[in-house]
């Protein structure tokens, strides 16, 4: 019996047809719709006097363009204040409506980031393929799935077809082993990766992460590894279903119940790579290795141990690298050889389908409890990634912990992960964000982006510039 990764694993059981030139047709268990890739689709589907193949394989939410602040979310839809966004919101209703998709509407319980909302409704569910006019749907690659984003004319054909077309991806396992060290969270490990391997070290890989650190996380840290996978350069991050993944569907919206149940655990604890799967390339870290990571440039790759210095460009190997460098401090504003510590911070945002869990804002209000915004910091905005996340962050009294510390407590949504709402960078403001990307104007025209963890962007807002988390968590309790 050959023996498969994974990835193989998950390729070969939802292969319909493939082709002598590599080029392969897929079947699609999941697909997330949002308000962004779909509406031409939907058109198409319009055009061509079609339907979707199974409506109940499709769900969708807005999350990219509706507005996070309370006032206008009370006013609904025609509340949004940008035109633009106003009609894409309510198309994407218009479309589910007319075509009879299931839709957690903006203000309805269930709304919320598409990678947020997908696997804490049991939307997702391990050894399924998962499609999303999202790059960041590798996120659900967390709980054993196939999951990659796709483009709007690939939105209309998955909705025809129940299948994509796709060309298979070589394997790269990730390894990281050893405990990972005191204030040093999955944010920081998949950083730290990146920082290692570059933005194009993943590119033509389906990457595995596997080893201890990895087993100890929680799904939702390893959900935020999976996301910025991406930012890695592949289109896929998946990990191994355990016993961790099945408690965490276990008894979700959408899980299978009774008997069914039991036929799906035994099926998903078969998702694993075999002990002698042969990868394609390996990566091995030590968890000791890697501190508490910011990102300093215009690439996530830029990035680097808050302890540290940024790099001197003199210390650079070719002449594109050194242009490279240097056209990124100039749009950050900062000097080679600078103290990341000494990087003055105006915004912050604690938000992104790459951390705006439960898990996310507990870390954040850790920090924030008992302390005071920085006068200097002129907004920190904290954006529960659903109205489940809101839900329990406001049972918990998340919210009023961020209040009292002078921060915004937002309604969910994409937030100031992008320039794509009301939520936006001024020109030349620094951020401490939480969200996945960093490059020019990626929150607002002339934004500079530095990417953390959450603890760590609490830690900036308390202080007024980056900071050690670990210096403030010696007096969490």
């Amino acid at each position: 019996m050959v023996s498969k990764t994974l990835y193989d694993k998950l390729w070969d059981s939802h292969l319909v047809v493939e082709r002598d030139d590599g080029s392969a047709l897929l079947y699609i268990d999941r697909h997330i719709l949002h308000e962004v890739t779909s509406p031409q689709a939907f058109e198409g589907l319009r055009v061509s006097g079609r339907k979707p193949w199974r409506l109940d394989t499709n769900i969708a939410t807005p999350d990219h363009n509706i507005s996070t602040d309370r006032a206008e979310r009370e006013a609904g839809v025609q509340g949004i204040s940008d035109q633009i966004s106003r009609i894409q919101v309510q198309t994407l209703d218009d479309n589910c409506d007319l075509f009879g998709i299931k839709e957690f509407k903006m203000n309805e319980m269930g709304q919320g980031i598409v990678h947020v909302m997908g696997p804490e409704l049991g939307v997702t569910m391990p050894g399924m393929t998962v499609v999303c006019g999202d790059s960041h749907t590798a996120t659900h690659g967390a709980l054993g799935c196939l999951a990659h984003g796709i483009g709007t004319s690939e939105v209309e054909h998955v909705l025809a077809t129940q299948c994509l077309v796709a060309t298979k991806m070589k394997n790269l396992r990730v390894t990281v082993d050893g405990e990972l060290g005191f204030g040093v969270t999955p944010k920081d490990v998949v950083l730290a990766i990146i920082g290692k391997i570059g933005t194009a070290g993943g590119s033509g890989y389906a990457i595995e992460f596997a080893g201890s650190a990895f087993a100890s996380m929680s799904i939702e840290g390893r959900m935020t590894v999976c996301n910025m996978a991406i930012e890695a350069g592949s289109r896929v991050g998946l990990m191994g279903v355990d016993d961790k993944t099945i408690d965490y569907i276990k008894g979700r919206q959408f899980a299978p119940k009774a008997a069914l149940w039991e036929q799906a655990k035994a099926y998903w604890k078969t998702l694993v790579s075999d002990s002698d799967a042969p990868f394609d390339s390996e990566v091995r870290i030590h968890a000791d290795t890697i501190a508490p990571q910011v990102s300093w440039g215009t690439s996530p790759e830029m990035v680097s141990p808050v302890s540290e210095n940024i790099p001197l460009i003199s210390n650079q190997t070719t002449s594109e690298q050194k242009q490279t460098l240097r056209r990124a401090l100039d749009y950050m504003g900062l000097h080679e050889g600078q103290s990341i510590s000494s990087i003055l911070i105006d915004r912050v945002f604690i938000g992104s389908c790459t951390n705006s869990r439960i898990e996310d804002m507990r870390a954040a209000a850790a920090i924030a409890k008992g302390r005071k915004k920085a006068e200097s910091v002129k907004q920190v905005l904290v954006v529960p990634g659903s109205q489940m996340v809101k839900s329990q962050a406001e049972a918990e009294g998340l919210h009023e912990v961020f209040l009292n510390a002078g921060m915004e407590w937002r309604e969910p949504g994409c937030s100031m992960c992008l320039a794509m709402n009301s939520d936006k960078l001024g020109a030349g403001e620094h951020c401490a964000s939480t969200s996945n990307r960093n490059f020019e104007g990626r929150q607002g025209i002339g934004g500079r982006t530095h990417l953390m963890s959450p603890a760590m962007a609490a830690a900036a807002a308390v202080s007024g510039h980056i900071i050690d988390v670990r210096e403030l968590l010696s007096g969490v309790g």
